[in-house]
């Protein structure tokens, strides 16, 4: 009865669900969601808001120039942000970048075409070079589901934060180790994400991140992310303080 209070409590202080993870098609090669499929799940599963997360990787963009790259990777946000518009929910840009000089994956709220410039810019220079080199005061870097096969464990002063539970059913993501890791090192934001790509592996909408205010872009959402003053919500049951 107590546990069931408590869980009231804290899903009436934190009423918004956001999505931090999720990626669209064609955009993200892997992905088997368009834009319209992502924004009517989510709206059924009564979410607030999506943040789209597609992959940004150079091999992605050989056959374009860097402003047809962008425009193109900026295409299935604004389809995906128009179509919500329709369900009053709210759609982040974010990025899940990657470096050539591995597969780590990092993910980037507070996010806008500049930003997304930079990345393409310095997709060569590797994460130490570009954390070092390159100031985005009002955003946050995240290294993206580090326990997975095939990551590497970066310097976490390289790092705003980590994923702590990334819930994709086709990775072994080892939420358990990532959240201790974090704990251990002192990392300060933890982050939760469906890594939502397919309508058939059951992944859709397993995990939330839960606000008392629903941020109005990416930067606000980057905020609250610093902030710390948030919950998440796994497989729409439990209710996990980060």
């Amino acid at each position: 009865m107590i546990q069931k209070t408590l869980k009231e409590q804290l899903i009436n202080e934190y009423p918004y669900k956001i999505e931090l993870h999720a990626h669209t098609k064609p955009v993200s090669p892997c992905s088997e969601i368009s834009p319209t499929e992502m924004v009517e799940t989510y709206n059924k599963k009564g979410y607030n808001g999506i943040a789209i997360t597609n992959h940004f990787i150079e091999w992605m963009f050989n056959d374009k120039t860097k402003e047809d790259s962008l425009n193109y990777y900026l295409s299935d946000f604004e389809e995906t942000k128009k179509e919500a518009e329709k369900y009053g929910i709210k759609v982040y840009l974010g990025i899940e970048l990657r470096f050539n000089e591995n597969n780590n994956d990092y993910l980037i709220y507070g996010a806008d075409r500049e930003i997304l410039s930079i990345c393409y810019d310095n997709f060569h220079a590797g994460i130490e070079k570009f954390r070092k080199e390159i100031k985005l005061p009002n955003s946050v870097f995240i290294q993206a589901h580090p326990f997975r096969d095939g990551m590497e464990l970066v310097d976490p002063d390289l790092l705003d934060g980590i994923e702590t539970f990334n819930l994709h059913p086709g990775h072994n993501s080892r939420v358990a180790l990532a959240a201790r890791y974090a704990k251990e090192n002192n990392i300060l934001i933890k982050t939760a994400g469906s890594d939502f790509h397919h309508p058939d592996k059951g992944h859709e909408a397993v995990s939330a991140l839960r606000t008392k205010v629903l941020p109005e872009d990416s930067f606000e959402l980057a905020e609250i992310l610093k902030s710390g003053d948030y919950i998440f919500e796994i497989g729409e049951d439990s209710i996990l303080i980060p």
